[in-house]
This record gives C-alpha cells, structure tokens and sequence, in this order.
C-alpha cells in the first residue's frame, strides 16, 4: 500500500511535469491557464485529469473535441510515479528521498523537451546546479567539496569536448544546455558520478545513433540530442553507479 501510495503521489507529479514539457519551451507560465487541451482550449475537469487512468477511460480522446492526446501524457505520468518508488527504495521516506525526486523529475522533463526541441532549459539546469550544491551543503551526501568537484568537472570535461570539436571541424557538436545538465548531474551526484555518467550515455548514445543513421540512412552531421543520454547515464549513475565502478575495477584487475 506505501508502494502504491508513492507511485500515485509520482504520477501526480507526472501529471505537472507535462505540462512543464509543453509550456516550458515557449516561455509559458506553468500556473496559468489551469490544464487544457492542446486542439480546443477547452479546459480539463478534474476527474478527467487523473493520471493514467482518465486517459484510459477518454481512450486518449479529448472529451470536447475528441483530439488524440499523445501517448506521451500516460507515460511521463507513469515515470513520475515510477521515479517516486525508486526513490523512496533507495532512500526511504526521507528528505533526501525527495531531494532524489526532484532530480530525476527535472531529467524527465528535460529528456522529453530535448528530445522535441533539441534545447535544454536554463530554467532547470541553472537552478539545479545551485539547488544540488545547496542539498550537500546541508545533507552532507555528496560533500560539497564533492559536488563543487562535480560541477567543474562535469561542465568543463564538455566544454573542452565542444571547443575541441568546434575548432577541428569549424561546426558545433555539442549545444551549451549539455555542458549545464552535466555540471548539474556532478553537483547533485558528486565528481565520482560524472566518469560512469559520461561513459554510460557515450555508449548508449553511441548505438542509439548509429542505428539511427543505419535505417535513415542519415550522415554523421544529423544532429541527436545527448541529454536524454546524459540522464539515462545520470540515473544509472545515482542507483548502480557504485556497483559499476566496482565491477569494472574487478574485470580489469584494478580493483
């Protein structure tokens, strides 16, 4: 019951991290207009805007103008409430449970917008440097030493790659949005995070890009946001990455 209580609190959650995803873009307010379809306008009544549920019982339909709404809505939801449960599992019902939650909310929201507008919000990424510096300031977990490490670490390794690859091939690789998500990743995770991070979403990256190339048929100037992989690597990096680095250490006799 506490299990399923924490995934419903996610999903509502979920529900506001869409409209984040829609309006932040196009500098909207994300308190006014109250919720509303995106064909008609028609504002959405309350029991219409539970999450997940009111989309199965609508059949995904508007219920004024019988618009599709995207199969996105269910699923951030459900990441929402899906984000909740592994943080309280990791964390318990804790300060830092819900420090853990805002991160991964934050990467939800900034992976989908990524990944429709190729851009990565300063409005999340900036504060959420200062925000993650804040909590271990206070919290102690990563220290702050090893958060300030993490966000240096993390946005001038980017840096470096983006002004080396802008100088050798004269084009931008890679937008400034991914250098701030890193430096956000390493100030909430600590500096330690940022190797498994990075290797993570290069591999991930890597294949995703590859493989869509292969059945486009595309070159290798198609752009391919990196920040969803920055935060697949991010989560990995948050639950596993311990494990990670210790299994490596083993495999490679460094250990």
């Amino acid at each position: 019951m506490l299990t399923f209580a924490v995934f419903v609190f996610g999903a509502l959650v979920g529900s506001f991290l869409n409209v984040c995803i829609h309006r932040l873009p196009s500098g909207e307010s994300v308190a006014f207009p109250a919720s509303h379809c995106p064909h008609c306008h028609a504002a959405i009544k309350p029991y219409d805007n539970i999450p997940v549920v009111s989309y199965l019982i609508l059949r995904g339909r508007c219920r004024e103008c019988r618009a599709t709404i995207s199969r996105r809505y269910p699923l951030v939801e459900m990441l929402g409430g899906l984000a909740a449960v592994g943080a309280v599992c990791g964390f318990g019902l804790s300060a830092a449970a819900l420090l853990v939650l805002a991160f991964l909310d934050a990467l939800i929201v900034i992976t989908f917008i990524d990944l429709d507008h190729q851009i990565i919000p300063d409005a999340i990424s900036l504060p959420g440097i200062f925000v993650g510096f804040a909590a271990a300031l206070l919290f102690g977990t990563p220290t702050w030493r090893d958060s300030l490490a993490g966000i240096l670490l993390g946005g001038g390794l980017l840096w470096a790659v983006a002004e080396g690859y802008a100088r050798l091939t004269g084009r931008e690789g890679m937008g400034g949005g991914d250098i701030k998500l890193l430096a956000m990743i390493g100030a909430f995770l600590g500096w330690r995070a940022i190797p498994v991070t990075l290797l993570i979403a290069s591999l991930v990256g890597t294949c995703v890009g590859v493989s869509i190339m292969l059945v486009r048929g595309r070159d290798t100037k198609m752009a391919i946001p990196f920040g969803p992989f920055l935060a697949a690597g991010a989560v990995c990096a948050l639950f596993w990455g311990k494990a990670l680095i210790h299994w490596y250490l083993g495999v490679s006799g460094l250990s």
